[in-house]
C-alpha cells in the first residue's frame, strides 16, 4: 500500500495550511536523515529567523498525521507565531487513549519536561519543565480504550502524548510513552484534527478540519469490535 502523501489544503499568499501524513517529519533535525515537510514544501515557505526551519509556526511529531499551518513571509510567520503564543491559534487532536476514562470532560494541568533518563521522551515535571494544559472531552468510551477530542492550550513536544500517559491513559500504538500496540497499528492514536486561526493579513477567520487517516479509521473500528 503506498504511503499517504503530504496535502495542501489551503494556499495563499502569506500561508498554507497542509495536512501531514504519519512518517513525515516537519523539519530537519541531527537525528533525522531524510526527507521533511520543509524539504517537500521549499517553494513555498518563508519567514521566520531559522534557515532550517523557514515558515514553520508549529510542528506535529512524525508519528501524528492532521493539520498544521506554514508561513510564507516574515510578516505572516510573526504573526501567526504571535497568535500562537497568546493561545488564540484552535488546535483540537483525534485521540484513542488506552483504558475508561471516569471524567467525561477534563483538564490535564501539568508541566512537561525532558526525562532525565530517556531524553527521547517528554516527562512531567521533567527538566526544564514549562506549563501545560491539555483539554479534553470524551467522544466515546469502548471496550479497551477511549475515543476523544484534546484541545492544547499551550504546544509543548509531545504535550498530549506525555500528559495522557502520566494520568495512566497512554495512547494507544504509543510505545515510547507505554501506550497498547493493537489494532495493526505502527504509530500512535493521534491526528490533527481541527485547525482554527485569524489569517494575519486578512483579519479572516479560518478553520479546517481532516478526518482521520485510513490506519487510524481502521484501527478505531477494530477498537469498537473488540
Amino acid at each position: 500500500m503506498a504511503e499517504p502523501e503530504l496535502r495542501i489544503v489551503h494556499l495563499d499568499e502569506a500561508l498554507a495550511v497542509v495536512d501531514k501524513p504519519a512518517g513525515l517529519v516537519v523539519h530537519p533535525a541531527p537525528s533525522h536523515e531524510g526527507t521533511t515537510l520543509v524539504d517537500e514544501l521549499a517553494d513555498i515557505l518563508g519567514g521566520g529567523e531559522d534557515p532550517e526551519r523557514p515558515g514553520i509556526v508549529h510542528r506535529l511529531d512524525k508519528g501524528t498525521s492532521g493539520l498544521l499551518v506554514v508561513a510564507r513571509s516574515d510578516e505572516a510567520h510573526a504573526a501567526l507565531q504571535a497568535q500562537v503564543q497568546r493561545r488564540e491559534v484552535e488546535r483540537i487532536y483525534l485521540a484513542l487513549a488506552g483504558g475508561k476514562i471516569a471524567s467525561r470532560t477534563g483538564t490535564i494541568d501539568a508541566p512537561i519536561g525532558r526525562a532525565s533518563r530517556q531524553r527521547h521522551r517528554m516527562a512531567v515535571s521533567g527538566a526544564a519543565s514549562r506549563e501545560a494544559r491539555t483539554h479534553f472531552e470524551v467522544i466515546e468510551l469502548l471496550a479497551l480504550e477511549t475515543y476523544l477530542e484534546a484541545r492544547l492550550e499551550t504546544g509543548r513536544t509531545h504535550q498530549i502524548r506525555a500528559h495522557f500517559a502520566a494520568i495512566g491513559h497512554p495512547l494507544t500504538g504509543d510505545v515510547t510513552y507505554g501506550g497498547a500496540r493493537r489494532y495493526g497499528l505502527r504509530r500512535q492514536f493521534l491526528h490533527a484534527h481541527r485547525l482554527a486561526f485569524e489569517h494575519p493579513l486578512s483579519g479572516e477567520q479560518l478553520s479546517f478540519e481532516s478526518e482521520l487517516p485510513a490506519d487510524l479509521a481502521a484501527a478505531l473500528e477494530a477498537a469498537h469490535a473488540a
